[in-house]
């Protein structure tokens, strides 16, 4: 019997302020994209789902710069007087009943490769770091099992301390990836891996999407309702996809009108208002579009593979 793959998670601190003057935030670009779609592009070749980017300084330029890339935003209201650790728990919070483990990335590392990522997925480790020549460097993968040990720590010692406190030997796995070492502080190093993190990203971008007259069903109404199903509030999945209120109903009343059935119903009352669900019909309807552009996509990769 063939085992099951673990399913990834992925989170990318891009909350904190950094000086105007070296310019080393998430809309810095790195050859004609920003640092923070490359990190996401690298995530999404690697099989990384769902994707949570943390932001706070510059939030809505980020949000824009990622609106279609079917991203989740987390917001670190207190991002001026915190540090990566706090940004590190919202995304865990977050994830922690969604998947089996997860890949956490600061922002400031962008040039690590899709390969890097799949053998850490694949390693079977609950605590894993990638090195290269005997140097530790970024994501970190970490098992959903240890994160509420993450979660609880509340010394001064930061990422790295809240690591050490849990109680597992970090795992150090060798990789012939110079990028996981990058650095947006050194731009002679970034310029020498640009050209071959370019290759390393090369991939087939498939948009899938369900249509009659128009299109009326694709990854962005996914997304929406993958968040109304875990947040149960249409204002609520908007706050963490860049979509306004309006829109997002326009969306679901044109999904409801094609299919001809009720995809979401809402529940009045209650000391803390109405809350939203998706009915039986609209989780079914979503699992079998999930499905669907699985297949698609597998498909798409392998032919892209033997092709190319």
């Amino acid at each position: 019997m063939e085992k099951e793959k673990k399913t990834t998670g992925g989170i990318i601190a891009a909350a904190g302020k950094t000086s105007e003057k070296d310019e080393t935030y998430p809309l810095r670009k790195i050859g004609s994209i920003t640092i923070v779609k490359r990190i996401v592009l690298t995530f999404q070749k690697a099989g990384v789902s769902p994707i949570v980017v943390i932001t706070g300084y510059k939030s809505e330029e980020i949000e824009r710069n990622l609106a279609y890339y079917g991203v989740i935003f987390l917001y670190n209201g207190e991002y001026e007087n915190s540090q990566m650790l706090d940004s590190a728990k919202i995304g865990l919070d977050f994830l922690k009943n969604k998947c089996d483990q997860v890949i956490f990335n600061p922002v400031s590392a962008p040039l690590f490769t899709p390969e890097t990522i799949q053998k850490m997925i694949e390693c079977n480790k609950q605590l894993l770091s990638p090195a290269y020549h005997g140097k530790t460097g970024h994501p970190l993968l970490i098992s959903s099992k240890l994160i509420p040990q993450v979660l609880k720590y509340d010394g001064n010692g930061g990422m790295e301390g809240a690591i050490q406190n849990i109680g597992v030997e970090r795992q150090l796995m060798d990789v012939e990836d110079e990028g996981i070492l990058s650095d947006t502080g050194d731009p002679c190093q970034l310029e020498k891996l640009l050209k071959k993190h370019n290759q390393r990203i090369l991939h087939p971008f498939v948009k899938v999407s369900i249509e009659k007259e128009s299109m009326f069903f694709n990854s962005r109404t996914k997304l929406l309702l993958i968040l109304i199903q875990n947040t149960h509030s249409v204002r609520n999945a908007c706050k963490h996809m860049a979509l306004s209120y309006s829109k997002a109903w326009n969306m679901l009343n044109q999904l409801e009108e094609e299919l001809g059935y009720a995809v979401v119903k809402r529940k009045h009352g209650g000391r803390n208002g109405g809350k939203t669900y998706l009915t039986e019909e609209g989780m079914e309807f979503l699992k079998k579009y999930e499905q669907f552009e699985h297949n698609v996509r597998q498909y798409a990769k392998d032919e892209f593979d033997r092709l190319f």
